[in-house]
């Protein structure tokens, strides 16, 4: 069961970059009370508080150095890992420099997994390396390795035709699917071993999902079935994918030689990272700001999602500076084991079950710290119509953008269209260069970028924590808006599928 529900779950959340949606509502459809539009409005002076301090005061530049320190340190932190539980810890540390409240790990099972040596070369037609890079979790080769001719597919659908299939069997299938979105496109590297085994190949390598490469593979989760025999699995660059292509297509034999080593140990215990500050009058009631703080084993998940997470509880570490409390509490959570299945998330929802309803609102940083553009969010019409009042307030640093998707973020995607939940609106177009690769490095980061989404994460989670009244819950009905209330929405939940 549980892996139906992460394959579910994997197939249901992320692409806020995959899909152009314009927002729910417009300006003048909006039709909020005066004295909400008013008590919105006298969070001004505030809002200019936490911008200015974090732009121009004592908290210039601190997420990112926190950050360049905390990568400096730590590096890549796979779930399963000592040097997570250790990059954990220090998280605690800070938080608690920084005053925030109830600080506390939250226990979480989650796989262990480590890549060992990896290696390919294609033998005919002629020598070359491969750059190669095996998904998480894939079982290893024989120590041998697997020789074995190459068969080059586009598609599954190319795959299941009978002609192909039958010419499948004993081969390394390579999936050599042009990457149209990211939401579409992973589904190669989340179900290529299952489709290729079933068709009786020996080793399945995809083409990395990504629309630009110098030359990187790219890693990720992909999912086996019980049912079906486990193969090695791994990425290959676009430029081999391509290359394999061509001489598929002029009709050359190409051999290739795979190596893959991995150790698969017993699940370990992490743990979901919590802070707070608590609420001065409705404590009970809670707005939630995460990220999650592991990251895959290549690079140092610095973007993915090192930026988020230390936006999330930086943004409570301004607040409680500033002495700003508001009247429910704020708290922030770094998700666990988000890479290898969302493990934090559903362990939190399974322990938090009885406090869900008492979610007034979820944030979640995912999709990299670039320039702020404004807020991400699901909710309903009259929920929109009140984020778009917040962020006019955010006009000093130009985010002021709101986007409706019918679902965001990626661990809080859990919670689509039952609590209310937003994510960093921000210039991602080149996310997935880095995503998932040996590149994914501080340097792909700006210090001021950082200060202005923690001011936007910062302002707009102490705003809807601080109303009077709860922000709306409530969702749209897709089938019943009007084309006047929604230019383009999705017709499914959108994906992100298993990181």
């Amino acid at each position: 069961m549980e892996k139906a529900l992460v394959l579910f779950f994997g197939l249901l959340v992320f692409t806020s970059c995959d899909t152009i949606n314009n927002d729910v509502v417009q300006e003048d459809e909006c039709d909020l009370p005066s004295e909400l539009i008013q008590e919105i409005a006298s969070y001004q002076p505030t809002v200019n508080r936490i911008i200015d301090s974090v732009t121009k005061g004592k908290h210039r530049g601190q997420p990112y150095k926190l950050l360049e320190d905390f990568i400096d340190k730590f590096g890549a932190r796979q779930a399963g890992t000592k040097n997570l539980e250790d990059s954990i810890d220090y998280v605690f540390d800070l938080m608690r420099k920084y005053n925030l409240e109830n600080v506390h790990g939250e226990n979480v099972t989650v796989p262990h997994w480590i890549r060992g040596h990896e290696s390919a070369e294609m033998l005919q037609p002629r020598k070359a390396k491969i750059a190669v890079l095996g998904l998480g979790g894939t079982i290893s080769t024989p120590p041998e390795g697997i020789e074995a001719e190459v068969l080059v597919v586009r598609s599954f659908d190319e795959l299941n035709q009978p002609n192909v299939s039958a010419a499948a069997k004993g081969k390394i299938i390579v999936f050599n699917n042009d990457y149209i979105t990211y939401g579409k496109s992973v589904v190669y590297r989340s179900q290529g071993a299952v489709k290729a085994s079933q068709h009786g190949a020996v080793a399945a390598l995809v083409r990395s999902v990504t629309p630009f490469s110098m030359y990187t593979p790219h890693t990720g989760h992909q999912s086996y079935r019980d049912d079906v025999k486990k193969i090695p699995v791994a990425s290959i660059t676009v430029e081999d994918a391509k290359m394999l292509q061509r001489y598929q297509d002029k009709g050359i034999k190409a051999v290739i030689k795979l190596h893959l080593q991995s150790e698969h140990y017993p699940d370990a215990t992490s743990r979901n990272a919590v802070g707070e500050i608590v609420g001065s009058q409705k404590p009970e009631k809670v707005v939630i700001v995460s990220g999650h703080i592991d990251s895959w084993d290549v690079g140092v998940g610095a973007m993915d999602d090192g930026g988020g997470a230390f936006i999330s509880w930086y943004s409570l570490a301004l607040l409680k500076s500033l002495s700003l409390q508001a009247k429910r509490t704020l708290r922030v959570v770094l998700w666990t084991a988000e890479e290898p299945g969302f493990k934090g998330v559903h362990q939190y929802e399974k322990d938090h079950k009885n406090e869900l309803d008492n979610f007034t609102f979820v944030m979640e940083s995912d999709e990299g710290v670039f320039t702020p553009l404004g807020i991400e969010y699901t909710a309903g019409v009259r929920g929109g119509c009140v984020l778009k009042q917040i962020v006019k307030l955010l006009e000093p640093i130009n985010a002021t953008s709101t986007k409706y998707y019918d679902s965001v973020g990626s661990d809080i995607a859990i919670w689509a269209r039952k609590i209310p939940t937003a994510s960093l609106y921000n210039t991602n177009e080149n996310y997935f260069w880095w995503h998932h690769s040996d590149a994914d490095r501080l340097e792909v980061l700006d210090p001021d970028n950082l200060d202005k989404a923690t001011a936007v994460w910062a302002a707009v989670s102490f705003i809807i924590a601080d109303l009077k009244d709860e922000f709306p819950r409530e969702f749209n009905d897709i089938s019943t808006l009007s084309n006047s209330k929604i230019i383009e929405t999705l017709n499914t939940l959108k994906q992100k599928p298993t990181r």
